[in-house]
């Protein structure tokens, strides 16, 4: 059976605005421990940790040009896909879904229609600090997260307080419903038990989607037994265990369909699994390529030497784009609403006791 390995990084649960870690993404590679210790012996012959880790190889710029060649095998030798997304602007398009989408919806307009959300995220994120003013419009995101995490009534009408404080009539169709309306659709929808800004489900729908398509059967995913791990297989174990048969178009590229041919998730020591070890190598690089291209990181490989070792397939990424015709064009005929509202019912964060 095949086995993808798999390792995350940037992971700080509800929290997508925190500014040490402003990524969060995941990497699956289809490789055994055999042929990963052969290729960690090829390009570290001299190794002398208990176990590869990116971060401190990337430390020595003379370890770069190893790294590089490491991860050209890799991505020619092996499939593999790996999925980054900028936290800010995910919480964005979740403002967009919650906050916004709601009063649309209401009034019988599809947000979701050729992407409209995604261009209305882009907008706030790249075009609202000036626009909004840049102060008011972090505290108004800073206070959207706080009120999905809470669903109190003062967090939610601390929420409208933010919205009005913005200078929101230069956006009209977007703060409008919050800061003209106070929409009560919108603030039940944020106050929804399972509505989560953590991005663990966003991140592994992307992974799985890849993942589904590169395997011909069944196949297992292995991963760490890192604390933040075990928030994805949780998440995993239940996509496995679910029972539904429906497909749902996300993109122009991908759709989720279950049942998955996904059959098993188990958690390894990284110390003895050399494959897991390469998963951590893949996703640290892009990580920090995104860090080092945000102008957040330096020091580290060179994102001009890296990026065009990829696949066309072989990497997604979540950022805002300006873009708007050829975003309209790759999310023509989704079905956005319906995966939100699939994964809400079937796998929305069960609220505490």
């Amino acid at each position: 059976m095949k086995c993808f390995r798999i390792d995350e990084s940037g992971y700080t649960g509800f929290d997508l605005l925190n500014t040490d870690q402003p990524f969060q993404g995941a990497t699956a590679v289809a490789i055994d421990d055999d042929d990963a210790a052969r290729l960690i012996k090829e390009h570290f012959p001299t190794l002398q940790a208990a176990e590869l880790k990116y971060r401190a190889l990337s430390r020595r710029p003379a370890n770069h040009p190893r790294l590089l060649a490491l991860l050209s095998d890799l991505f020619r030798g092996y499939q593999s896909v790996t999925y980054v997304c900028d936290k800010r602007f995910l919480l964005i398009l979740m403002f967009c879904d919650y906050a916004i989408e709601p009063w649309y919806h209401a009034r019988g307009a599809n947000l979701y229609e050729d992407g409209q959300n995604y261009s209305m995220a882009s907008l706030l994120a790249m075009a609202g600090p000036v626009l909004l003013g840049k102060a008011e419009l972090a505290a108004m995101f800073a206070a959207f997260q706080r009120a999905v995490r809470e669903k109190s009534p003062e967090a939610l009408s601390d929420l409208v307080a933010a919205a009005r404080r913005t200078d929101w009539q230069q956006f009209r169709e977007g703060l409008g419903p919050l800061a003209r309306d106070a929409c009560p659709n919108c603030l039940a929808a944020i106050a929804t038990p399972g509505v989560t800004t953590d991005a663990a489900m966003v991140v592994l729908q992307s992974l799985i989607t890849r993942m589904e398509v590169m395997s011909d059967g069944p196949y297992r995913v292995e991963h760490d037994q890192s604390k933040n791990l075990g928030t994805y297989n949780d998440l995993i174990q239940r996509f496995i265990d679910h029972e539904g048969e429906i497909e749902l178009r996300q993109s122009e590229v991908a759709s989720f369909k279950f049942p998955l041919k996904l059959t098993e998730v188990r958690q390894v020591d990284s110390k003895v699994s050399p494959a897991v070890q390469l998963a951590d190598v893949m996703i640290g690089a892009a990580i920090e390529a995104g860090n080092t291209m945000a102008g957040r990181r330096s020091g580290g490989l060179d994102p001009d030497k890296l990026l065009p070792l990829y696949a066309e397939d072989q990497f997604i990424h979540l950022v805002p784009s300006m873009d708007f015709e050829a975003q309209k064009q790759f999310r023509r005929g989704t079905q956005a609403a319906d995966v939100i509202d699939y994964f809400s019912k079937h796998f929305a964060a069960k609220p505490p006791a």
